[in-house]
């Protein structure tokens, strides 16, 4: 039966009693790990948030009563043991930070008894990730889920401090707001008191903080909830987490420099990492170029080699007709895999056209330096030569060639590029190489609306020297847009905002926006805009993912309390789910199935 605490008080966590606390009556509470009985003597590994504490349970010194309830303990049993730090009997266990004591129990209150859990509670779990999160409550007590939960409150406290102290201001803005169809898509809110009209929960909190510079608030930040109704992979959810802010009276320069700061202080203080100032910075068109990708990872090579000048005339149709579209031809030379077996050659074709390639082209520099290769018979020899010089191809070495619409290209040879460095072990999750991406183009091409859209919001500043473009080259105009990437993965975005009513003007007019439309979606923006607007300029981060990588883990699900699933529902708790008809006939809607549903 569980006891009550009867006034009991907890005095330690278990990791914070070391030798230090030798000979004192300490007082500790946590769940049972695991038990072991040698007859005479019962050891109790005891868990709590902090870590683990060996108990012992003499049989000599304790009661007949007391004893049997020790014996009664089992896995995940909640408990408050008072006893004596003594030093460990049977030597050190340097495995655990209290490896030189032990607590000599004297007396036992078991708090609340437990069904055997459906798994192991133990590190590194190998139960299958659906069940641990149907019982996530369970997986939480995992130590190295909690560790990654108590670092993510790290880096919060951190963040506060550092902004704080750099003259910002923590404002909240509202999360029912108005649905504005540019981006990713919305959840909606339906209002009771507005029969028909919905809210849409915020998928950045960008129009807000715009205003709050117009409101004379110079800097601001905000710990913020997001929500987006897309897709889901390994660092996407359905909402998330930003550590946003805005800044006025400031440049690129002057955003970059507090984040350098405050990214060296986060890594310093949470993980122990030196982070190199200044950060090293990269144009958009460099990094798509090198890396065919404008988040790089920059911990290993295998960068893209253009070889269209070299292969335009050449008697490969693959490679001749891509240049005569108006294509590309590119390459990348994986060092030492020349003799990666054709299967696995082959392999990696299927690859590519997973990201839309027709094929890959491969020449094997055998070590003897001849080649094997998938093209070489419609090739000259000196053609051959002038590719492997251009890749620095050696002996034992792999080139591959991708031919197509450049975008395309990039998109194939940078996915390539990074299945390749896993395979071959190049991706030190020790290492932390950051990049500045900058001068992003302003607006991409939609195929699918048939107009320009801003890559990244209708409000981002334009270079000043790209200007006279915006209405004859809108494709070629740059903008002061920024990112700040981390071993492949975009930790944050931010840009110079618009404050001029002329340019944001011809901002919508590229973006296919009548005035009309314009004013009905950011007609509260552009009103405030009328009255005294300051140069100003923002950043946020993705939370969850700057912390994933901290922890070094692959899926941001292990650095969220309660994550979704890729279908955006929860195992545990089943949501979404259908709701009473009731508060649907109070909201004014009806469910229709779809046929075939």
């Amino acid at each position: 039966m569980a006891e009550s605490m009867q006034g009991l008080k907890r005095s330690h966590r278990c990791a914070e009693l070391s030798r230090k606390n030798l000979g004192e009556q300490v007082t500790v509470m946590g769940w049972v790990q695991k038990t072991r009985n040698t007859g005479g003597l019962i050891f109790v590994d005891l868990r709590d948030r902090s870590g683990l504490l060996q108990i012992t349970f003499n049989s000599e010194r304790l009661s007949e009563e007391l004893f049997h309830k020790a014996y009664r303990l089992r896995s995940e049993f909640v408990i408050a043991v008072t006893g004596t730090v003594v030093e460990r009997e049977g030597g050190v266990n340097k495995n655990l930070t209290t490896g030189e004591i032990e607590i000599a129990a004297k007396q036992l209150r078991v708090l609340a008894e437990a069904d055997t859990p459906p798994f192991p509670i133990e590190e590194n779990s190998k139960t299958k990730e659906e069940l641990r999160l149907k019982y996530r409550y369970l997986d939480l007590r995992r130590p190295d889920l909690q560790a990654n939960l108590m670092l993510r409150s790290k880096v919060c406290m951190l963040t506060r401090t550092f902004l704080a102290e750099e003259g910002f201001l923590e404002i909240e803005t509202p999360m029912l707001t108005k649905s504005t169809p540019e981006g990713a898509r919305d959840y909606l809110v339906p209002s009771r008191v507005h029969p028909g009209s919905f809210y849409a929960l915020p998928q950045s909190p960008q129009l807000f903080k715009q205003l709050l510079m117009c409101s004379g608030y110079d800097r601001y930040f905000q710990i913020a909830r997001c929500f987006r109704d897309e897709d889901l992979r390994a660092d996407r959810q359905p909402e998330f987490t930003q550590i946003d802010m805005e800044l006025s009276f400031v440049d690129v320069d002057d955003v970059i420099d507090v984040n350098e700061r405050l990214l060296a202080k986060l890594f310093r203080e949470a993980v122990g990492v030196d982070v190199q100032l200044p950060i090293k910075r990269m144009t958009w068109q460099e990094a798509m170029d090198r890396f065919g990708s404008d988040k790089p990872d920059l911990r290993f090579g295998m960068e893209l080699h253009d070889v269209t000048e070299l292969v335009k005339d050449c008697e490969f149709t693959v490679f001749r007709s891509a240049v005569a579209d108006g294509g590309s031809v590119r390459g990348i030379n994986a060092k030492g895999q020349g003799g990666m077996p054709r299967k696995k050659i082959d392999a990696l074709v299927e690859f590519a056209k997973g990201y839309g390639a027709k094929g890959l082209a491969y020449l094997a520099i055998n070590e003897d330096g001849t080649y094997k290769s998938s093209f070489a018979k419609f090739m000259k020899d000196e053609e051959m030569n002038a590719l492997v010089h251009a890749l620095e191809g050696e002996p034992g070495d792999l080139l591959l060639f991708a031919a197509d619409k450049k975008k395309l290209v990039y998109d194939v040879l940078g996915a390539l590029r990074l299945e390749l460095a896993s395979q071959m072990g190049l991706l030190d999750k020790d290492k932390y190489c950051f990049v500045w991406i900058t001068e992003f183009p302003l607006l991409e091409w939609s195929e699918e609306q048939g107009r320009y859209t801003a890559m990244h919001h209708p409000f981002t500043m334009p270079m000043e020297e790209d200007l006279p473009y915006l209405e004859t080259e809108p494709g070629r105009v740059r903008a002061k847009a920024y990112d700040i990437v981390l071993n492949g993965t975009e930790l944050g975005g931010g840009s110079v905002r618009i404050h001029q009513n002329d340019i944001q003007e011809r901002m919508f007019e590229a973006l296919g926006f009548t005035k009309e439309a314009a004013h009905e979606q950011f007609g509260f923006l552009l009103e405030a805009f009328r009255y005294g607007v300051p140069p100003h300029a923002g950043l946020a981060y993705g939370l969850d993912r700057l912390v994933m990588l901290m922890a070094k883990e692959d899926s941001i699900r292990d650095v969220i309390a309660f994550p979704k699933v890729k279908d955006a529902s929860c195992l545990m708790s089943e949501a979404p789910n259908v709701v009473d008809q009731k508060q649907l006939e109070e909201l004014g809607i009806e469910v229709v199935k779809k046929e075939g549903e």
